[in-house]
């Protein structure tokens, strides 16, 4: 394990010291009377439940991140862009990971993606149908697609860094992603983006020029009047990407010293539509719904086989093939509510359904017990998960003798209904076929195996949740705001949360802020009942894996014990400071986290005759299940500073500067039930390098964005701590190396409705380190080893695709 003079500072203390030097030197940025420049704009409704509330005024850090933003940038991928803006979130692109290569999940402050709520206008979105089971970060977890979510459709978002499980139920325990619609009633806006890869990869075995990923991405909004008094914005994109690929040479014999492996960004082709929508009712009422759809198909690349390999059907595939893993993901989702005045309370209730389907199909392959018979294209079977949440909220300020201002009261009730599931594929998917016999062979289809009739679940679940949130300006300077919450699970229980904050402003320059707070998060029907059988690469071989539900006979006789919820301590201290243009918050944290869900080791039948017993009678040859048990402890600082300077001649300029420092550790493992002597290990080396390495302990971004009539630019600069991707054994560790990556965009006016926009991501096509040779010919323990597929650690929070160009045409209305 790697030491750091980061990782072993106290993130307080270095907190501390960030403050006072960057106070000290903050006169010299604000000569200037003037206020903060603080807008419409900065108004918050995440993490706060009192009105009008400014991001500078919240109890807790919370960033916001407007359309504008997120739009100066090459990617039009939503994650993508977010990461970019907010250095303690990260979004890594994994390559020849089944599903997850299409589902991408984002992580805040190093933890678990499925430890960060979402939310769209305040209420809670659904999660993917998706669970990721292979060797990526996030290893274990069902969480939201946030690319289902186009970036034409947004306002802002608000990502509200605390635990706030308290407040908004499980999940919360990183923090909350708040994704607010546009309400535009008349206006619209058009755009075309095109980029591609321009970049010279030197992997291990070699160099070569690509030029690949070719992106167009075409989108619209459109605002309407609903009367005087509504609107309805409409919003539509459509996204074609070409796949890259980043592999290296291939040294096997039969691949003749060419690349057999695509190691990159799957193919994507993709259309979303979003509809937002208020109206008033009369008598202070107000009618609001909104509603998305989005059609995306997409496919991944698996482990190639070689003309050699026992596995091909050389009467199909002569040279060999490469197997692909295509998912088609439908995702909707609708929502209505009303919002008005009850016997004096603000009221709010609302009815919001959330769906995501997977439809997989393993194409380019062949089920080689079935010979030269064998289809090449095969229906893999299905996910499906969806959710209805019905929420009413209240609210109300009370006047109760208090010169600072009202006590703001809120509350609330919320009752969710869950299901999942998951459908079989075609017979040949997972059949062992005529040559069955042959051990040696692969049975169902190679790359992906399909979902088998004994995988077929249909579960749900509901649970309740209760809430009280009051906020109370004790004096002008000291706010103080305490939540509880109730909530109770059909199938684990009974859970309750709290959190305390409190905010000190020693004048109108500098504050002080602080909360604790207990969390949760339920484990997710994913995780409780995912099933599967799959081909999974173990040490450069292919090993049959079984994945069971926790409650399964073999997953107990193996040590697995009935799911519980994950809990939380969250702790976190933090100053504001507001100079003229010139505004500063260093907030430091502390998360505890008990009982968390992770994925087992695989457990082969070769650790024991008694596992072998268990296995055999089932065709596998190892197995893996969720369990808790794993305890880590997180610290951390986030530090964003922002000066504007507005000048006559030479134009206006914003700049940013934001850091996350963040260490992760492991301070205890799970306990094993197993009746089998010896009782296997449950959670060794590489997965808890994973959770303490596998995202930057440091990230720092500066960004300076200047505009002067027609012209406008933007550059930034991003920074990345090392990142390891960690093997079973320290022989089969690699990593990315701290790497800087340079983004500048320029954009022109041509008329006041017409723009223009060209600009160059990784400007210096800066690349993680290439897998070794000694790794990328064997890398013990991964989920995908060997024989040059892995050109570049996908643990890498950049990517490792290298430089992107890319020009927009937009237009306004």
């Amino acid at each position: 394990m790697r030491i750091s003079p980061v990782r072993n500072a106290s993130p307080v203390l270095f907190a501390t010291a960030s403050a006072i030097a960057l106070l000290t030197a903050a006169p010299a940025f604000a000569q200037t009377t003037e206020q903060s420049a603080e807008t419409v704009s900065d108004i918050v409704v995440t993490g706060t439940r009192a009105p009008n509330r400014s991001r500078l005024d919240t109890l807790a850090p919370v960033d916001v991140v407007t359309a504008q933003n997120l739009q100066k940038t090459g990617t039009t991928e939503f994650a993508t862009a977010l990461a970019q803006a907010i250095p303690s979130l990260t979004f890594q692109r994994p390559s020849a990971n089944d599903g997850t290569d299409s589902v991408r999940p984002i992580t805040l402050r190093g933890l678990s993606p499925d430890q960060t709520l979402v939310l769209v206008n305040g209420t809670r979105r659904h999660a993917s149908a998706l669970v990721n089971v292979n060797g990526t970060v996030g290893r274990g977890s069902a969480a939201v697609d946030l690319n289902t979510i186009p970036t034409g459709a947004l306002d802002r978002v608000e990502v509200l860094r605390d635990g706030a499980s308290a407040q908004y139920g499980s999940d919360a325990i990183a923090g909350v992603v708040n994704l607010r619609l546009k309400e535009a009633s008349s206006g619209g806006g058009a755009s075309v983006t095109y980029g591609q890869y321009l970049t010279t990869v030197k992997t291990a075995r070699g160099e070569r020029d690509e030029h690949d990923g070719a992106t167009v991405t075409a989108s619209a909004w459109q605002g309407f009047a609903l009367g005087d008094d509504g609107f309805l914005t409409l919003s539509a994109e459509y996204l074609n990407r070409d796949s890259t690929n980043r592999a290296d040479y291939d040294p096997r014999a039969a691949a003749n010293g060419a690349i057999t492996a695509r190691f990159g960004d799957p193919d994507v082709e993709q259309w979303t539509v979003f509809a937002n929508a208020g109206k008033g009712l009369g008598n202070g009422w107000k009618a609001y719904g909104w509603a998305g759809y989005q059609d995306r198909d997409s496919t991944g690349a698996a482990f190639p086989r070689l003309s050699d390999n026992i596995n091909n059907v050389a009467s199909i595939y002569p040279n060999g093939f490469l197997p692909k893993v295509a998912i088609n993901s439908k995702d909707a989702s609708v929502a209505g509510g009303l919002r008005g005045e009850v016997a004096g309370w603000n009221a709010d209730i609302s009815l919001t359904y959330g769906r995501n389907a997977l439809d997989f199909r393993t194409k380019d392959s062949l089920n080689s017990t079935y010979g030269a018979n064998s289809p090449t294209d095969f229906d893999s079977g299905s996910l499906i998960y969806d959710q209805l949440v019905l929420g009413a909220d209240f609210s109300r300020a009370f006047d109760v003798d208090l010169s600072a201002g009202p006590l703001n009261f809120a509350w609330g009730l919320e009752q969710r209904w869950e299901s999942y599931q998951i459908k079989a594929g075609q017979a040949e998917s997972y059949n062992r076929g005529p040559l069955g016999a042959d051990t040696r062979l692969a049975g169902g289809a190679q790359g992906f195996v399909g979902f088998q009739p004994s995988n077929e679940v249909d579960v749900d679940r509901n649970n309740f949740a209760a809430y009280a949130d009051v906020e109370i300006p004790l004096t002008d300077k000291l706010t103080v705001d305490g939540a509880v919450r109730f909530e109770d699970y059909s199938d684990f229980g009974t859970t309750q949360t709290g959190k305390l904050s409190a905010r000190y402003d020693f004048n109108h320059s500098f504050a002080l802020r602080g909360s604790i707070s207990t969390g949760f998060r339920a484990p997710s029907l994913q995780q409780s009942y995912f099933t599967s059988t799959q081909s999974v690469i173990q040490n450069g071989a292919v090993v049959e894996t079984g994945t069971f539900p926790a409650t399964s006979a073999v997953a107990s006789a193996l040590g697995a014990r009935p799911l519980k919820a994950e809990t939380s301590t969250n702790y976190s201290l933090g100053g504001v400071v507001r100079l003229g243009r010139f505004d500063l918050t260093v907030d430091a944290y502390k998360i505890d986290i008990d009982n968390q869900i992770v994925l087992s080791e695989l457990i082969n039948r070769s650790f024991s005759p008694q596992v072998a017993g268990l296995l055999d009678p089932l065709g596998i040859q190892a197995a893996r299940f969720f369990l808790n048990g794993v305890s880590t402890s997180t610290e951390g600082v986030d530090i964003v500073g922002r000066y504007r300077l507005p000048t006559e001649r030479l134009g206006d300029f914003d700049f940013t500067v934001a850091a996350n420092f963040n260490d992760v550790k492991v301070n205890k493992l799970p306990n094993s039930s197993s009746v089998l002597n010896p009782v296997p290990t449950l959670f060794a080396r590489q997965r808890i390098l994973t959770i303490e390495d596998g995202t930057p302990d440091t990230k720092v971004s500066a960004a300076a964005d200047w505009g002067l009539n027609k012209f406008g630019a933007t550059v930034r600069a991003t920074y990345y701590g090392d990142v390891l991707q960690a093997g079973s054994t320290p022989g089969g560790d690699y990593s990315t190396g701290a790497k800087t990556v340079i983004d500048l965009e320029g954009r022109y006016q041509l008329t006041d409705r017409i723009g223009v926009i060209v600009g160059v991501d990784n400007l210096f096509d800066e690349y993680p380190d290439y897998v070794p040779i000694s790794n990328a010919a064997s890398a013990p323990g991964t989920d995908l080893t060997s024989n040059g597929v892995l050109g570049f650690p996908y643990y890498s929070p950049f990517g490792f695709n290298g430089r992107y160009a890319y020009a927009r045409l937009s237009v306004k209305w």
